[in-house]
């Protein structure tokens, strides 16, 4: 087993701090003129996340790895908590009745199908079978699990094509998959792609996802750290900035516009930013460890029990009959538990997991 290299614990928190803002968004998500606008941008936020600390980490380790041997690491890594995160989503579908949301009653058969779809990530088609929900997602049983299925394709191309790629060539792809990510955020107008397959749904994910995975890779290679201070705070008070700065008004290609510059320019300076200090206080410290551990089982998991809290509020595909002042205390309820779920499965299951196999 090679060994791992140093973590970039500052990195490690931003992306709990990620995972959080997911979290706040998806309790609004249902609402209109929710506070976290550009929420969903979190996800980008990750892949750039994960295509900065993959380039870091694999780049200089292809003559003693095998091909093979990245993909056993990648899934010990990803893989016990999208099977965690399929098995809770359908104990969750079943406790709301095994109904999709316009009442039409699923059978126990395709929701255990549909679970085992969502192990093996292999996503729904729209009004097919495993399509429980009917409102089109991607894993209907456990929504997140679509920027997985699209980071999955981003390990694909990492170990097959993009680590043999020069900088000038990485470069390349960088650009051109940029220009398209700014082509489909000013025609649609917002980033929140990805999740389905309606309206070219894939192709929009896969652009969400590659652009971002490859200039972090990218920036890997060229990176110089900066000499800054404070860049946790800082870096977690623009994140949280982007979030909830409202949606721009009038021809909606401005706000895309404005999400892919967020996606383009802000992003990759937080991730710079937040890899340049190495010396942190003990205190951030212990706060990113916690966030680092934290912050996949609890994107990982949160949704299914989301999916409670939005039948709790009368979500039917189309509208809420429960207002959040009338809502909050369940709102309150769902993401405490969330964190308490995700907490268990951290501690109890995906850690003893990931050593336990990374040994072997």
């Amino acid at each position: 087993m090679i060994n791992s290299k140093p973590h970039y614990l500052i990195l490690d928190g931003l992306r709990g701090v990620a995972a959080l803002i997911v979290i706040v968004y998806h309790v609004f998500e249902l609402y209109s003129g929710t506070p976290l606008p550009h929420g969903y941008l979190a996800v980008d936020f990750f892949f750039i996340l994960s295509g900065f600390v993959i380039g870091y980490a694999y780049d200089d380790r292809w003559g003693k790895m095998t091909v093979g041997g990245f993909f056993k690491r990648r899934l010990i890594r990803l893989h016990p908590m999208v099977v965690m995160g399929a098995v809770i989503g359908a104990i969750t579908f079943l406790i709301q009745g095994s109904v999709q949301w316009d009442g039409t009653h699923i059978g126990i058969g395709w929701v255990m199908l549909a679970m085992l779809c969502t192990m093996f990530m292999i996503p729904a088609v729209p009004g097919g079978a495993t399509e429980v929900r009917g409102n089109g997602e991607m894993f209907p049983l456990n929504g997140p699990s679509w920027s997985l299925f699209f980071e999955y394709i981003g390990n694909i191309l990492y170990a097959l094509l993009l680590q043999k790629m020069p900088k000038w060539a990485l470069a390349i792809v960088c650009a051109v998959s940029g220009a398209l990510l700014i082509g489909i955020s000013v025609r649609d107008g917002f980033l929140g792609v990805g999740w389905s397959f309606v309206d070219g749904g894939f192709w929009g994910g896969l652009i969400r996802m590659l652009f971002p995975y490859s200039l972090g890779m990218l920036m890997a290679r060229v990176f110089v750290p900066l000499k800054v201070r404070k860049s946790f705070l800082l870096c977690s008070v623009m994140l949280i900035l982007v979030a909830v700065l409202p949606s721009i008004g009038g021809a909606m290609w401005r706000n895309g516009l404005f999400e892919a510059f967020c996606v383009i320019v802000v992003f990759p300076c937080l991730v710079w930013l937040g890899a340049s200090e190495n010396a942190i206080g003990e205190s951030t410290a212990k706060v990113c460890s916690f966030l680092r551990d934290l912050s996949y089982p609890l994107y990982m998991v949160h949704y299914p029990l989301f999916y409670l809290y939005y039948n709790y509020i009368g979500f039917d595909g189309n509208g809420v009959s429960k207002s959040f002042r009338e809502a909050w205390p369940a709102a309150l309820l769902v993401v405490a538990a969330s964190l308490a779920l995700a907490w268990v499965c951290m501690k109890f299951y995906d850690k003893p997991l990931r050593k336990g196999l990374s040994t072997k």
